[in-house]
């Protein structure tokens, strides 16, 4: 019996292209070339599944030009590159990679947090240009993380994970806001206070964002809402492009309106907007939250878990729109 047909969108561990060939036959992309909609369908013809990164964008003109494929699985914990409803409308299974990657985003986003607070990022370039001359008092002064109140608006796995960081080792007052609450004693282990949005903002140094993206989310961060933070406060995004309105954001920026803002993630990424590019005040990183290789190398497995589970073994992992797996 000849073995399913699988896609790798983009360039890979080699040792997780062996995996999978173990049970498919792979097509690979380890040029890492970033394909068009119309060469992605190319790719896809007679495929069963596909490895996705988070970049290649799965929807309805993807799947009514792909009827052989059955499964999308991401290496990413979010999936806003899949139509969710498109696939589930076509039978098409989505997976993600959650979990394997918590703790390693959660320590990025909090040092994102204090590079952003202490002006690490603004204060280098200032030393590379060979501008440091002389030690001044203010010389880049920033805000203390240390007993401050720390706002998280996202409260799942990877929030908690920044909560308790915040909390146990630097003595942060933490309040969030999340679609539901919870429990009493998952905020207890957090030590965190839930709040309404704008309290939040009124009320806290820094905020973090680690929403999921979807079109209820976006620009949950807009000119209205910087208008609410304090001139002192900070801002950081490990979530996903479009929850921050980065125009909105470049211009707070550049008028002081908030101190600063540290960013992994950008609206229409990889390209960054250019305002953004203007401000000594914001640290820009390009999307490398999970980037650590033992991190990377466990998404990269879920992924292939979630393959093997589904076209081999019919159990998926961790299914995004598990509707489909009732129609079988």
């Amino acid at each position: 019996m000849s073995k399913p047909k699988v896609l790798v969108a983009r360039a890979i561990f080699p040792e997780t292209i062996d995996r999978l060939a173990q049970h498919f036959e792979v097509e690979s992309n380890q040029a890492d070339a970033v394909w068009s909609k119309a060469q992605l369908i190319d790719k896809l013809q007679g495929k069963a599944g596909v490895f996705t990164t988070g970049s290649e964008r799965i929807d309805a003109e993807v799947l009514d030009a792909c009827p052989d494929l059955k499964i999308c699985a991401n290496m990413a914990v979010g999936y806003n590159n899949f139509d969710t409803e498109a696939m589930t409308a076509h039978g098409v299974l989505g997976t993600n990679a959650p979990d394997v990657l918590t703790e390693t985003t959660a320590d990025f986003g909090f040092a994102l947090l204090m590079a952003t607070a202490r002006r690490i990022a603004e204060s280098e370039h200032f030393l590379r240009a060979g501008q440091w001359t002389k030690w001044a008092y203010d010389m880049f002064s920033g805000s203390d993380i240390h007993g401050s109140t720390l706002g998280i608006i996202g409260m799942g796995r990877i929030g908690q994970g920044i909560a308790k960081r915040g909390a146990h080792g630097f003595g942060m007052k933490v309040i969030y806001h999340n679609r539901s609450r919870l429990d009493a004693a998952l905020e207890a282990e957090c030590k965190a206070s839930y709040v309404g949005k704008e309290e939040l903002l009124k009320t806290a140094d820094h905020v973090v964002l680690v929403v999921p993206y979807t079109p209820a989310s976006h620009h949950t961060i807009g000119a209205a809402e910087l208008a609410l933070m304090k001139p002192t406060a900070t801002l950081v995004n490990i979530a996903r492009g479009g929850i921050v309105d980065d125009a909105a954001l470049a211009a707070a920026l550049k008028d002081k309106r908030i101190a600063a803002a540290g960013l992994d993630v950008f609206e229409g990424e990889p390209k960054v907007h250019p305002d953004l590019l203007t401000v000594p005040n914001v640290v820009l990183t390009p999307h490398i939250a999970s980037a650590t290789v033992p991190t990377r190398k466990a998404m990269a497995d879920l992924a292939v878990d979630n393959l093997v589970g589904y076209l081999v073994n019919g159990k998926p992992l961790t299914p995004v729109n598990p509707a489909v797996l009732a129609k079988h």
